[in-house]
């Protein structure tokens, strides 16, 4: 007996290894040797390649493609529509299935609506990537970023409010009262 919940018109390809309490909805496939894990919720209209892999608590929302090559670390979200690539440069006539290249989204990471994010590089821990945006290099973990090509305007909390600094450079999230540092171009969280 499974563990997790699919939809009867999703289609689940052989060798997936899926996790508890997992939900898989509407006319989504999931390919072979995929692994998604505990507590994911997959939404309608998504495709999840083959050999893709997804950590625990990972919410995609409709119509998400995550092709090849992306790992998503725990507690991502990605928002509806949002795209992955995984050969820099494709072309119909020339097969790159050996080229295929790593893309990482680290825990706590969310990219917003209808964003891209181009192959080969990696989103960075609690990063907020905005709706729309094409994502063509290294984000840093905390960074918010926008845009096409996507630029870094601030910082957020894991929470995934901005961050304002006072003139120690130090930041409180609102809602949780986390702290916040900036040093040397990164932003590290006060452990208290």
């Amino acid at each position: 007996m499974k563990d997790y919940f699919a939809h009867e018109t999703a289609v689940i390809d052989k060798d997936c290894r899926i996790g508890k309490d997992t939900k898989i909805w509407h006319f989504s496939h999931i390919m072979s040797d995929c692994i998604i894990g505990d507590r994911c919720n997959i939404g309608q209209n998504v495709v999840v390649a083959p050999k893709v892999i997804l950590g625990q608590n990972v919410k995609v929302q409709n119509n998400v493609s995550i092709y090849t090559g992306v790992i998503c670390e725990d507690d991502v979200f990605l928002g509806p529509s949002v795209v992955f690539t995984n050969v820099i440069n494709p072309r119909s006539a020339i097969k790159r299935t050996l080229e295929y290249q790593k893309t990482l989204i680290k825990k706590g990471a969310s990219i917003g609506a209808n964003a891209t994010i181009i192959c080969g590089i990696s989103i960075g821990e609690f990063a907020f990537i905005g709706a729309g945006s094409v994502v063509t290099k290294e984000v840093l973990p905390f960074a918010l970023v926008v845009g096409n090509p996507s630029r870094q305007i601030g910082w957020v909390s894991e929470y995934g409010h901005t961050l304002e600094f006072d003139k120690q450079g130090i930041a409180t999230c609102k809602e949780s009262n986390q702290k916040y540092q900036l040093k040397k171009g990164a932003l590290i969280r006060i452990r208290i």
